[in-house]
């Protein structure tokens, strides 16, 4: 048994789609972590996502390949530099037998920039909808913007009836409280699979629609999704054959899975950075010992921790060498990545006490970390190596690792990001570094949706001129100067911590046929199961 590595391309899956007639079968995986809603716009996080996608859609779809490929829009243009004209798919149902609309695009992009979702960033982009006629919407961005479609898979489109039905208008972030929102438990999407059941935390099972409007490769009839959190349960299911695919797969599970048969390791570079970020907004930290000043406001100390952190101890102990050290929080995959400026800060624990006593701090301080258990691979494990590694340059650090659902509750608090030193990781939805930029590394700008998951609020008004000139400049050689600029800055000031790029991870069972995504999307239009 072998690692295998790569993925189905369109013309394979269009080959497999021809050849492959549709029979009952059932597809069951799991994950680390739950299915926190099944409402599309409650949190901008890869997997729910990833899974929600195979329920609700957006205008345009992603392809095996991550090529973006018509949705329930048949076709667009532009028609001026910030006007576009979408041609909606007619025929297409929702799960409940309603009719798909223009209507429905206005309402789910005004529900998706409501307060409770965590989708502001997306339908930000947006300045105004207009209805044509029942299948044509003229768009409106704020400002030229290129890549307007790139970023719109993700933005799903809701039932208008339905929504209105079930007063559920407007969004509850996952991260919060939702038990009141229907849309957190039951779902009415245009995808190629519904909601069956849903029981939070202990099993969601999704059905084919037969009424989908488009032939699809898969032959799958049903899926079970069961989260479970322990790894080592995770591969043993799998093993055991109960069930047909599990992720990720801790690196340093791989052997386990070279030593069965009927099963293998999925793997390949992810397109995701693991990162730490700090507080850098707040006058005073809300979890260190350190009163009455912010020491994450001095460059200085934030230089001291990402020179006492041993990125090359992090790949090869704790990733098995299957990570990529990173100087960035863009990925080589993503569209405007900077290869020159991805060199990782060097590792020098004496140069980091020594900053530290420059900024005062001779002795270290306290601090708190936010780290999630069961989001990211060997996520606590990074974690308790960094708080090991500041240790010994005097740094204490109390480390909070949680559940993802209590850990994004708490650090993407409604009331103020609840947080002075977290561990994140990030994949942009549309590929493409501007997203980075106006998702994590512009000012915090609620009332412009922008720097929305900026949660330590690193502010650079440079940064935010250059930001907003590269999401409309059309030039790619301009574009991409502007884009080395500003991660020039962001990298001499230690705006952020980059750990590294993870590895995608999968354990799958040589019954079944699934496309890996360099998002680490799982797309069920594409799984089959072998007889």
């Amino acid at each position: 048994m072998k690692l295998r590595t790569g993925i189905l391309t369109a013309a394979m899956v269009a080959a497999l789609a021809v050849a492959s007639p549709v029979k009952a079968e059932t597809f069951k995986y799991a994950f680390q972590g739950n299915l926190s809603s099944l409402d599309p716009h409650s949190l901008n996080e890869s997997f729910l996502l990833g899974t929600l996608g195979n329920v609700y859609e957006g205008l345009v779809l992603y392809d095996p390949d991550l090529k973006i490929i018509p949705g329930l829009a048949e076709s667009w243009k532009l028609l001026t530099p910030t006007t576009w004209e979408f041609k909606l798919r007619k025929g297409v149902k929702f799960h409940d037998g309603q009719d798909f609309n223009a209507d429905d695009v206005i309402f789910s992009w005004q529900r998706a920039g409501s307060e409770g979702s965590d989708q502001k960033v997306r339908s930000g982009q947006i300045k105004n909808i207009t209805k044509v006629d029942d299948y044509t919407i003229v768009v409106e961005t704020p400002a030229p913007n290129p890549i307007l479609v790139q970023d719109m898979p993700y933005l799903f489109i809701m039932d208008k009836e339905w929504s209105e039905e079930h007063n559920t208008t407007t969004s509850t972030s996952a991260a919060g409280d939702n038990a009141g929102n229907y849309a957190n438990l039951h779902a009415n999407g245009t995808g190629p699979f519904r909601i069956e059941s849903h029981q939070p935390d202990v099993k969601t099972v999704l059905v084919r629609n037969e009424n989908y409007w488009k032939d699809i490769p898969s032959n799958v009839t049903e899926v079970d999704f069961t989260p479970i959190k322990e790894a080592p349960t995770r591969v043993a299911a799998l093993i055991s054959g109960e069930l047909d695919m599990v992720y990720p797969v801790p690196v340093q599970d791989w052997s386990r899975l070279e030593k069965a048969d009927g099963v293998s390791a999925l793997t390949g570079p992810e397109a995701r950075t693991i990162f730490i970020g700090f507080d850098q907004g707040r006058d005073e930290l809300l979890y260190s010992n350190i009163k009455g000043k912010n020491p994450f406001k001095d460059q200085r100390v934030r230089a001291a921790f990402v020179h006492a952190i041993n990125l090359d101890a992090i790949k090869e102990k704790i990733m098995r060498g299957a990570a990529t050290p990173t100087g960035l929080l863009a990925a080589p995959q993503i569209n405007g990545f900077v290869e020159s400026l991805n060199t990782p800060y060097a590792y020098d624990p004496e140069k980091s006490k020594a900053l530290l006593a420059e900024a005062g701090y001779p002795d270290g301080f306290e601090v708190t970390l936010d780290c999630p258990n069961n989001r990211y691979v060997n996520d606590e494990k990074i974690c308790q190596a960094v708080t090991s590694m500041l240790a010994k340059v005097g740094v204490k650090v109390d480390l909070l690792a949680q559940p993802k659902s209590k850990y994004f509750g708490k650090v993407l608090a409604t009331s103020g990001y609840d947080t002075s030193f977290y561990l994140l990781g990030w994949t942009p939805g549309s590929m493409d570094v501007e997203n980075v930029l106006s998702s994590l590394i512009v000012c915090q700008d609620p009332e412009n949706k922008r720097g929305m998951f900026n949660l330590g609020n690193y502010c650079n008004p440079k940064v935010d001129e250059l930001t907003a000139a590269i999401g409309s400049e059309t030039d790619q050689v301009k574009r991409n100067a502007m884009i080395k600029e500003a991660f020039t800055i962001v990298k001499d000031e230690v705006g952020y911590m980059p750990i590294h790029q993870q590895p995608l991870s999968w354990g799958v069972s040589d019954r079944v046929k699934v496309n890996q995504r360099a998002d680490n999307g799982l797309d069920f239009r594409y799984v089959t199961v072998k007889k």
